[in-house]
């Protein structure tokens, strides 16, 4: 039963649950279809093994930018670190379990106000703080990929952490991978927003994924 480990202990389990890439991670290319609304932009990305992207033969500047930043936000989230780095200033405890069964994890320490909801040691339910911004994020499904879950479907909102207003109308994402090698690589996004008042889709899309040489780091000899 849930009640059987702290607080921290659950959220751990889950924290742990996630997917992400090894530490010797080689980047990799891909052709990348860029579509939004009616606009379709066919170019190349290659996401280094620092994490680092760069997207060729798109020459519009919006575009490419917004390719960047979803390939870097999804390498942000492949990095593998241990919960000590991550949260041993944080405390943990209970907060309520809803009607799912999804249980609400309160968050203080350093991170005091953020909260979390986990169901079937996933975390289904993030309200943070981020770089001065509110983001509640829930999930509503994830792919298992036999060492780690990845999230499928959800949705996000922005709010100001002083009023609480909305700064924009609610995303909804719909993600998709393949395995490559040992990797599972993002090979779809599908984001629905709204933009001036009309519902706008944005779609990027990620073929011919290969992964690049592994590094060789070299040793220096001694004398």
């Amino acid at each position: 039963m849930t009640e059987a480990k702290s607080a921290q202990e659950l959220f751990q389990a889950a924290y742990e649950n996630r997917y992400t890439w090894e530490p010797n991670f080689p980047g990799y290319t891909a052709a990348v279809t860029f579509q939004h609304g009616d606009r379709i932009l066919n170019g190349t990305i290659v996401v280094k093994a620092n994490l680092s992207a760069e997207v060729m033969g798109i020459d519009d500047d919006e575009a490419r930018d917004s390719i960047i930043g979803q390939l870097r936000e999804v390498a942000i989230h492949r990095v593998r670190r241990s919960f000590a780095d991550t949260h041993s200033k944080n405390t943990f405890s209970y907060g309520e379990t809803d009607a799912t069964g999804a249980v609400e994890i309160l968050m203080g320490g350093k991170s005091t106000g953020d909260r979390y909801k986990l169901r079937n040691n996933e975390v289904c339910h993030v309200h943070r703080h981020i770089h001065g911004v509110m983001v509640t994020i829930d999930t509503f499904s994830s792919h298992d990929t036999g060492a780690g879950y990845l999230s499928h479907r959800y949705d996000s909102i922005y709010a100001d952490p002083e009023t609480g207003a909305i700064k924009s109308g609610k995303i909804v994402f719909e993600d998709n991978y393949q395995k490559v090698g040992d990797y599972q690589i993002l090979s779809q996004r599908t984001i629905q927003a709204v933009e001036d008042g009309q519902p706008v889709t944005t779609e990027f899309k990620f073929t011919k994924i290969e992964l690049l040489p592994a590094q060789v780091k070299a040793v220096a000899a001694t004398v």
